[in-house]
C-alpha cells in the first residue's frame, strides 16, 4: 500500500464521507477534474475499486472522517514544490534554473519535507502553470517561487515562501550580489534560501500541531508538536516532548526524525535534567538513535542523534564520526555542524569548532538552539585562551531566552577568564537563582573537557566564588 500525501488524504476523507468532485473542488479551490484524477490515484494506491472500500479501508465508514485513518496510508512528510525563477535574459534564466535545481536538491538531502522533482515544477511553469494553480495540481502544502532581476552590474535574487493551506506568504527575502564573485554569492545565497525555508515550513508546521487537539495529532503533527516542547529545555516541556515523539513512533515506525527527536529528550535528561539517572538515559538515547538508523540510514537527522547519544557515552572519535555523517549526507544541515562544533569545543580541536559553530550559524540564524551556537563557540575560543571574544561570546547565548543553566555557567567563567570579575559574580548571582545547588562541579561532570582545559575553567570558577 503506497502512501498517500497529504492532499490525498484529505480528499480521500471528504469523498469516502459522500462528497462530490464538485463540492470537494469548491472547498480545496480545485478543478472537478484534478479531484476525479487524484480519486483514481487513491484507489490504485490503496487498492480498492469503490467508495465502500475506501471508506474501509479508511476507517470512515458511514461517518464523518475518522482520526483511525491508518496512519501507515498517509505520508508523514508535507510537500514543497520550488517553482522556476523568473528572469528576462537568457543568461540570467539559465544561472536562475541552476540556483533553482541547487536549492532543490540541499533540501531534498534535508530528509524533513518531501520536495516535487526539479523535472516536474519545470514542465508546469513550461505550460504556464503557476502559483495557486500549480500548488493545487501538485497537491503541495508550501511553494516557492521567487526572479531573478539585474539592477546595474548587480544581480538580485528575490524568493518568497507561501502556505498553499492559507495562501499567504510566510517568509519572504531579497538578495544581491555582483556577478565578479557569482559563484560563492550563489553558494551563500543558497544556504540562505535552504535555512529560511525549512526554517519557515518547521515553524508553520509546530504552530499548527499546537493548534489541534493532541488526540487528533497524525503522526507528523505529534512530532513537531513535541519540537515545540523539547526547546524549552525544562524537565516537565522534556516529559511531554517524550509523550508526543513515542505517539509519533508507535504511528509510523518508519518516521527516523521522531525516533531521533526521542533520543535527543534521552540526551537531554543524562545531560542536564536528570543527571543522576545519566547512564539509564544514554542507554535510552542510544536505542532511539539506533531505531532512527534501521528508519532512514540516510537521514542526516538520525546520524546526529546517534552521534549525541556517542558523546554522552564518552566514544568522542566515534561521535565524531556519525556527526561527520550526518553534515556528509546534507551539508545545509546546520544541527550536525552544531553537534560537531559542541564536540569539538571540549574534547577535540577547538579551531574546528569555532569554524563549525559559524557555519551552523551562517545555515540558520534564528535557531532555537543558537544559544547552543553560541555557547560551543564561546568555549572553544576559552580552551585558545581568547578570554574576550569568548565572553562576548558567551554573553550573547546566555541572553537567549531559552538558554539552560550550562550556558550561563559557560558565561560566568568565561567573564571570569577575561577578569571581568563583577560581571561574573552577577552571572553566578544569576545561575543561584535558577539552580541554587548548581556549582561548577555539576559543569565539568557535564562536559567533557581534556585534564588542563577543566583546571582552567576550575580556576575561572574560583575566582568569581563558583564552587
Amino acid at each position: 500500500m503506497d502512501a498517500l500525501s497529504r492532499r490525498e488524504a484529505e480528499i480521500a476523507r471528504a469523498y469516502a464521507d459522500g462528497a462530490s468532485h464538485r463540492a470537494i473542488g469548491e472547498t480545496l479551490f480545485i478543478a472537478p477534474s484534478t479531484v476525479r484524477t487524484h480519486v483514481a490515484t487513491i484507489y490504485q494506491k490503496l487498492g480498492v475499486s469503490s467508495k465502500l472500500e475506501l471508506a474501509r479501508a479508511l476507517g470512515s465508514l458511514g461517518g464523518a472522517a475518522s482520526a483511525a485513518t491508518p496512519p501507515a496510508a498517509v505520508e508523514h512528510r508535507r510537500a514543497l514544490a520550488i517553482m522556476p525563477f523568473r528572469a528576462q535574459q537568457p543568461a540570467e534564466r539559465n544561472v536562475a534554473a541552476g540556483l533553482v535545481q541547487d536549492v532543490i536538491t540541499r533540501i531534498s538531502k534535508l530528509r524533513c519535507i518531501h520536495v516535487i522533482a526539479r523535472g516536474t515544477c519545470f514542465a508546469l511553469d513550461e505550460r504556464g502553470v503557476r502559483g495557486r494553480e500549480a500548488a493545487e495540481l501538485l497537491g503541495v502544502d508550501y511553494l516557492a517561487s521567487g526572479e531573478l532581476t539585474r539592477a546595474g552590474g548587480a544581480l538580485r535574487v528575490s524568493v518568497e515562501l507561501s502556505d498553499c493551506s492559507r495562501d499567504e506568504a510566510i517568509w519572504a527575502e531579497s538578495f544581491e550580489f555582483s556577478a565578479d564573485d557569482m559563484l560563492l554569492a550563489l553558494e551563500r545565497i543558497g544556504d540562505s534560501i535552504v535555512g529560511a525555508v525549512t526554517a519557515g515550513i518547521e515553524m508553520a508546521e509546530r504552530n499548527r500541531a499546537l493548534l489541534k487537539s493532541p488526540q487528533s495529532l497524525d503522526a507528523w503533527e505529534s512530532f513537531h508538536r513535541g519540537v515545540w516542547h523539547m526547546f524549552r529545555f525544562t524537565a516537565a516541556h522534556n516529559a511531554r516532548a517524550q509523550e508526543l515523539f513515542r505517539r509519533s513512533v508507535a504511528l509510523d515506525p518508519t518516521f527516523a526524525r521522531a525516533h531521533a527527536g526521542l533520543s535527543f529528550t534521552h540526551f537531554q535528561n543524562a545531560f542536564l535534567l536528570r543527571p543522576e539517572h545519566r547512564d539509564d538515559e544514554v542507554a535510552r538515547a542510544l536505542e532511539a538513535a539506533g531505531e532512527s538508523i534501521i528508519a532512514d540510514n540516510r537521514d542526516p537527522t538520525a546520524h546526529w542523534a546517534l552521534g549525541r547519544a556517542l558523546w554522552l557515552k564518552g566514544e568522542h572519535s566515534e561521535a565524531a564520526a556519525a556527526l561527520d555523517a550526518s553534515v556528509e549526507l546534507s551539508p545545509n544541515f546546520a544541527m550536525g555542524h552544531y553537534s560537531l562544533a559542541f564536540v569539538n569545543s571540549q574534547s577535540g580541536n577547538p579551531e574546528d569548532a569555532i569554524r563549525s559553530a559559524d557555519q551552523s550559524h551562517r545555515l540558520s540564524p534564528f535557531d532555537p538552539l543558537l544559544f547552543g551556537f553560541l555557547g560551543a563557540r564561546a568555549m572553544a575560543l576559552f580552551r585558545l585562551g581568547d578570554y574576550g571574544q569568548a565572553a562576548d561570546a558567551a554573553l550573547r547565548a546566555a541572553a537567549r531566552p531559552n538558554a539552560h543553566v550550562h550556558i550561563q555557567a559557560i558565561a560566568a567563567m568565561c567573564l571570569a577568564g577575561a577578569g571581568r570579575l563583577e560581571e561574573g559574580r552577577r552571572k553566578v548571582a544569576d545561575i543561584r537563582a535558577i539552580s541554587p545547588a548548581y556549582s561548577c562541579d555539576d559543569f565539568l561532570v557535564a562536559f567533557r573537557f581534556p585534564p588542563a582545559d577543566g583546571v582552567a575553567f576550575s580556576r575561572a570558577a574560583a575566582r568569581i566564588a563558583f564552587t
